[in-house]
């Protein structure tokens, strides 16, 4: 079993390229492809949280006809999904620096969030607008305003304390997956991937079928987690 598994979602482009299409299909493509994924695993109860990188802070840094593309892209999927999660009771939310969307797109994620909020089935975190490295300063920063209004004693900081103050108080990844070939984590949780196993293949994610997924869950299982100890 999988407590939380983390997909890195790419290749996107490059597999709208290769087929001579415009990036934006690749996207609404990769867009159906993560709908499926989704639903298969609250079904099968496969695993119990799934944090899925779909928007980092870098990516901002893209031509801007894209980057509004996937804002619109997110805008309609999220809508659209309020009624289908609740129905499968499964909970959303949203992790990164919502300052840096417009409106629109925040209130489409709140409203998803709410919608979904009493949900007890599969978490699913969706890591928009973030960076690993943003979150670890922004923990710090809530962390330093509490010693500072004296609510909270310094000594009293440790790894367990650290984690409540991240976006979510989420469970490490176990299993973490990067579509495409790319071998990098990208700035991608990076206090929660601390032991996680990771998984690299070069299928780009619209083609990262519930096949593809079995595949990569098979192959988590044949590892050997020893967390630093030995056997």
């Amino acid at each position: 079993m999988i407590n939380h598994l983390g997909i890195i979602v790419d290749g996107n482009g490059r597999w709208a390229k290769e087929r001579g299409l415009k990036r934006s299909e690749g996207h609404k493509a990769g867009a159906q492809n993560l709908r499926d994924l989704i639903l298969y695993m609250s079904n099968k109860k496969l695993v119990n949280y799934l944090s899925l990188y779909v928007f980092s802070t870098e990516n901002f840094d893209r031509p801007a006809d894209e980057v509004n593309y996937l804002m619109d892209l997110f805008i309609k999927w999220f809508k659209k999904c309020q009624e289908e999660y609740s129905k499968e009771n499964i909970k959303i939310l949203f992790s990164g620096r919502k300052s840096l969307l417009k409106k629109n797109v925040v209130d489409a994620m709140v409203k998803l969030e709410q919608r979904t909020q009493n949900n007890t089935g599969l978490v699913v975190n969706f890591c928009l607008s973030y960076g690993g490295r943003a979150e670890i300063v922004d923990a710090t920063k809530k962390i330093c305003q509490k010693c500072l209004a004296g609510e909270l004693d310094i000594n009293a900081i440790d790894e367990s304390l650290f984690s409540q103050n991240l976006y979510h108080e989420l469970p490490d990844i176990d299993f973490l997956i990067r579509t495409s070939g790319e071998n990098r984590i990208s700035n991608f949780m990076l206090w929660q991937v601390s032991y996680a196993e990771f998984y690299f293949p070069k299928t780009y994610f619209p083609d990262f079928d519930t096949e593809k997924l079995d595949e990569a869950i098979l192959e988590y299982q044949k590892r050997d987690r020893r967390f630093g100890k030995v056997k």
